[in-house]
């Protein structure tokens, strides 16, 4: 039988976002948007939908006076998406 996949992490995006942070453990917002070639808007809907979830989590403070945005990837968030990566494999091994 084939196992839901997290739709948290089905999000094109969103799953961009984990997969960046799955590797680099922390990264700043411009970092993850130039990666993901996404609008800073629609960005950070999506990071606040994987804040909210406790999958990641988000400091904002200054560096000199530009504002600064730094995403975690949480134990929640790791177990998460190796979660995700072994249902989806499930779905890889069904014939």
């Amino acid at each position: 039988m084939f196992k839901d996949l997290d739709p948290l992490l089905h999000s094109q995006l969103r799953l961009a976002v984990m997969s960046i942070l799955i590797s680099a453990v922390e990264a700043e917002f411009v970092f993850i948007r130039e990666k993901t070639n996404s609008t800073a808007g629609n960005l950070s809907v999506q990071i606040e939908k994987l804040r909210e979830a406790g999958y990641i989590s988000v400091e904002k403070s200054f560096k000199g006076k530009m504002p600064r945005t730094t995403c975690r990837i949480t134990p929640e968030g790791i177990a998460a998406f190796e979660k995700y990566v072994e249902d989806l494999n499930s779905y890889l091994q069904k014939k």
